[in-house]
């Protein structure tokens, strides 16, 4: 088939691309920049932002599925960004589907659409657990919002599943591991709350897994269409583990230092009063969002997803580490 990756350059979009493309896929990515990884390895490439209606229609033309991967995460932005790249993006993605007869939608999603306060959700799979409400934080509400509608636009011609994939880690991360390595080293780095709260995690060739599987089971009148699926390596582990393990594997040193819910919460609460009004680059060390998600337990039921399409993720939590250290030393070396 043709398919194409929104968001093709980025972290898991790279992991789709290799996936498909390992195949005998052809692909074609719709992003902001020039990838010379996805030129590397075949990967067409149209230029374009999400808002954008006739750009992502163009993108689209004559392709047979879509992997809408592309989105504006993050802790800190205004609504707007959000609400363009995330809902609006996804309307006009559902859009070029619809015009150009494509029948089939795999949409990523995160679980913080569930995300309430500091309510645990302790393995149960996504047709248990309801939408988020009072959400502190704008990638989660607008994520929620294009969830919603994603998912109300599968039919008979267009086959849409949405994919909630949990702190995706691995080698390829320029995210969230180098952060945690540089405030890790500079002993800014604090475990909110004990640190024994449960979270799930997903190796980058997991999560990658979960959409090739998707793909191949989705179809109008499939057991995955119109539905939602957390997705995980299935390991929940206490959340300084987690860190410890990961920074390791890095080769940084381990957490060493806590910090009250109470006071994570008040300080994140002024960080987010004080960066508009100072006008401070750069998103805020931390905000009340963040301080929930770091202090609650996260951690879900595969089954739903292996019932319904097959997934039952190949790399474990601890093989995953092996990779992650080969290819950290590998960079080293080169750098």
């Amino acid at each position: 088939m043709k398919i194409l990756v929104t968001g093709g350059g980025g972290f898991l979009g790279l992991a789709l691309c290799r996936g498909l493309r390992a195949r005998g896929h052809e692909v074609v990515s719709f992003q902001r920049r020039h990838s010379p990884e996805l030129a590397a390895l075949g990967v067409g490439q149209v230029r374009g932002d999400l808002a954008d209606a006739n750009a992502v229609a163009h993108a689209a033309d004559g392709v047979d599925a879509v992997f809408h991967n592309a989105a504006k995460a993050g802790a800190w932005g205004s609504y707007d960004s959000y609400f363009q790249a995330n809902v609006v993006g996804t309307r006009h993605v559902i859009a070029a589907c619809r015009a150009h007869g494509i029948g089939r939608l795999v949409y990523t999603s995160t679980p913080s659409v569930t995300h309430r306060a500091t309510h645990p959700v302790e393995g149960l799979g996504a047709d248990e657990v309801p939408y988020g409400e009072d959400f502190q934080a704008p990638y989660a509400a607008t994520k929620t919002l294009a969830e919603r509608e994603a998912l109300a636009a599968s039919d008979a011609a267009l086959a849409v599943v949405a994919l909630r994939p949990r702190l995706i880690w691995g080698p390829g991360d320029a995210q969230i591991l180098p952060r945690l390595v540089e405030r890790s080293r500079a002993g800014r780095l604090r475990i909110v709350g004990s640190g024994d709260n449960l979270v799930d995690t997903t190796y980058i060739d997991n999560a990658a897994q979960a959409h090739l599987d998707a793909l191949e089971r989705l179809q109008p009148g499939a057991a995955c269409a119109g539905k939602a699926y957390f997705i995980s390596n299935g390991e929940p582990l206490p959340i300084r583990e987690v860190l410890d393990r990961l920074l390791a594997a890095a080769g940084a040193p381990p957490v060493t230092r806590t910090i009250s819910f109470k006071a994570a919460y008040r300080i994140g609460a002024a960080c987010e009063r004080l960066w508009p009004l100072l006008r401070l680059r750069g998103e805020p060390p931390m905000t009340r969002f963040l301080a929930e998600q770091l202090s609650t337990a996260h951690w879900y039921s595969m089954e739903p997803a292996r019932r319904d399409f097959g997934y039952v993720p190949q790399v474990s939590f601890d093989e995953g580490l092996a990779r992650l250290k080969e290819a950290w030393a590998r960079a080293g070396a080169v750098t």
